[in-house]
């Protein structure tokens, strides 16, 4: 299989993505959070093409994302009304629902549950893909299954190249970290995968208590204890812990440190100051990554991010990661 790589910028890219896509093809394309590998979420066979390209279980549920909210009962039922308040506030965007799937609904796109996890993106490229076509996308992360996620084209061919049909190249991510998470299925609204919206903007919107429970069994994207990783051993450490670290460094050994590090106290040269703001930390999260993997370092040293609320997503990403398989 040759993998096409179509410019977002060309003006025959979103057809023939769809074209592709309509074929029973799958195809990377870019969201605001990381690029995901899309297939018809109504061909069964394309979905399961989608778990052959990334090596992932088929018990993994996938998301499947749709142009509007207008879509959600296309695709669930029994939606509960405070899902239509959250997609006035938070949709287009990274906020995925789990919802009560229809029964239409191939269980190779639910992982065999009875629920499904929909959202509506934001990225002007596939949300343009979206509403052009009226297909409705599953699409995990497109990056082989437990690696690191792709933030831009360059890293999706990097690792599939030959595996998929296309790669739609709409630039970097402006986010880069994969959505929230909140499980609207039940009677409790829970958030099961932290992202970029926060269980207090979701309950403020709602005016009542989003928990995030550090732990539960419920099969979501991302929620395995290694995932997210570079192929270079990453471990986190304290500042403290960091500064003892590096005074005995090899240099296939790297650094990365938020922005207020002590500079002129470290002697390695393998060093990445991260950006003090959580946004412009998350962007570059993947990316700096991505970059360091390819130097055949034999390890990665991470400073540990504020333990806040805001600085939720990059905790559990980083957490999956330094997770020793």
């Amino acid at each position: 299989m040759i993998t096409r790589r179509l410019l977002a910028s060309e003006a025959d890219s979103l057809s023939t993505a769809e074209a592709i896509l309509r074929a029973g093809g799958i195809v990377a394309v870019p969201t605001e959070t990381v690029y995901g590998l899309a297939a018809d979420a109504t061909k069964p066979e394309a979905v399961s093409a989608i778990f052959a390209a990334k090596g992932r279980p088929a018990n993994h549920p996938l998301i499947v994302h749709v142009a509007s909210v207008d879509d959600l009962d296309k695709w669930a039922v029994d939606i509960p009304d405070h899902a239509y308040t959250l997609a006035s506030s938070f949709w287009p965007g990274p906020l995925t629902m789990l919802l009560k799937k229809a029964a239409h609904v191939s269980p190779v796109v639910t992982g065999g549950l009875e629920s499904i996890g929909i959202r509506v993106p934001s990225h002007p490229v596939l949300h343009a893909l979206l509403l052009s076509s009226g297909i409705g996308l599953a699409a995990p992360s497109a990056n082989p299954y437990k690696q690191l996620s792709p933030t831009n084209a360059e890293q999706v061919i990097e690792k599939l190249d030959g595996k998929i049909d296309a790669v739609l190249d709409g630039g970097d991510c402006a986010i880069g970290l994969e959505s929230t998470i909140v499980d609207l299925s039940g009677d409790v609204v829970r958030v099961l995968r932290a992202g970029p919206i926060s269980p207090s903007a979701l309950s403020a919107v709602l005016g009542q208590q989003v928990t995030a429970p550090a732990s539960h069994n419920t099969s979501v994207p991302g929620n395995i204890e290694n995932h997210y990783q570079p192929k270079t051993p990453l471990r986190l450490l304290s500042r403290e812990q960091l500064l003892a670290k590096m005074a005995a460094a090899g240099d296939a050994e790297a650094f990365i440190v938020l922005a207020d590090f002590p500079k002129d106290e470290s002697p390695s040269q393998q060093i990445i100051s991260m950006p003090a703001s959580k946004p412009a930390f998350a962007k570059i999260f993947y990316k700096t990554l991505h970059d360091l993997d390819r130097k055949n370092l034999s390890a990665i040293w991470f400073e540990l991010p504020p333990q806040t609320e805001e600085w939720m997503d990059v905790n559990d990403r980083l957490q999956r990661a330094s997770h020793a398989s």
